[in-house]
């Protein structure tokens, strides 16, 4: 495996459909919406994904959630104590070498290590990752749409009497077209042991990011990834800047559609940028 020597700019495009992509809890769980109607996914909720689909590959996943982990450990703290040796925990410059080798995430993302106690001796590393992730927003404003919903069965007792009807909401964007930008930093891959096999890996699970992600706010088919744009540079900082490049990118409704309800309803477009050709890659 060779370490990552070029820089890379990437960009997603994602669909949604009648689903709720990123509740905010601070609102209800609707989905979330900027002062100016935006439809947004935080980067927290895309890196959710992406480790998800990267762990179900087989990759090493250090912040793991509880619906998809893997192993025995329900904390962060026990998964690097368990994984780690008394050693790795004491030494900070041990901890990062042996934590990015072992941990997908930590080489890509970073991590910061703050652990009190007789293990960590107190240890607090913090490890900066060379893969960023931009939040998700929808090209135009999105309409939301509320309904109520009511539970009738009994959750308590011998289920001999019916209990009271609960009223709950649930909240989803009608139609959005989303898009979302990242980049990938050679200086600080070299620092991580970040490899071109790993630049790969998240290529494959960005056109893969809603498999295997169904819920009751996000039904299976209501989100799915319409393109991948992979810019690969010809040297470790780049032709041009990554806000040049990410700005190539140009998702606008067609002329003349008003309102927009389809993917297709929309021109997807890269302006040419001299000596730097994206590679474009259909969602499945």
């Amino acid at each position: 495996m060779s370490l990552l020597e070029k820089k890379i700019d990437f960009a997603v495009v994602v669909v949604v459909k009648n689903a709720n992509p990123n509740g905010d809890p601070l609102n209800g769980n609707r989905p979330r919406v900027t002062y100016d109607g935006l439809g947004e996914i935080s980067d927290v909720c895309i890196k959710r994904k992406i480790r998800n689909r990267l762990l179900e590959s087989g990759e090493g996943i250090f912040v793991q959630s509880d619906d998809n982990r893997v192993d025995e450990y329900r904390s962060l703290r026990s998964r690097a104590e368990g994984e780690l040796t008394k050693e790795s925990l004491k030494d900070p410059e041990k901890l990062r070498s042996d934590s990015c080798k072992k941990w997908y995430d930590v080489r890509a993302f970073g991590q910061v290590f703050a652990f009190k106690g007789k293990e960590a001796a107190g240890v607090s590393v913090g490890i900066r990752g060379p893969v960023s992730v931009h939040p998700a927003f929808s090209v135009i404003p999105v309409n939301t749409s509320s309904i109520q919903i009511t539970k009738s069965v009994s959750s308590e007792g011998d289920g001999s009497k019916r209990g009271p009807d609960t009223m709950g909401m649930k909240h989803r964007v009608d139609h959005g077209v989303y898009v979302f930008y990242g980049s990938i930093n050679p200086q600080l891959a070299n620092n991580t042991g970040y490899t071109t096999e790993d630049a790969q890996a998240l290529k494959h699970v960005l056109v893969h990011l809603f498999d295997n992600d169904a819920s009751s706010a996000r039904p299976e088919g209501s989100m799915e990834v319409s393109k991948v744009i992979w810019w690969e540079h010809s040297s470790s900082t780049g032709q041009y800047s990554s806000a040049k490049v990410h700005r190539s990118l140009s998702v606008m409704p067609r002329l003349g559609v008003t309102e927009p309800n389809d993917i297709e309803d929309y021109d997807i477009d890269v302006a040419v940028l001299d000596g730097l050709e994206p590679q474009i890659i259909n969602g499945h």
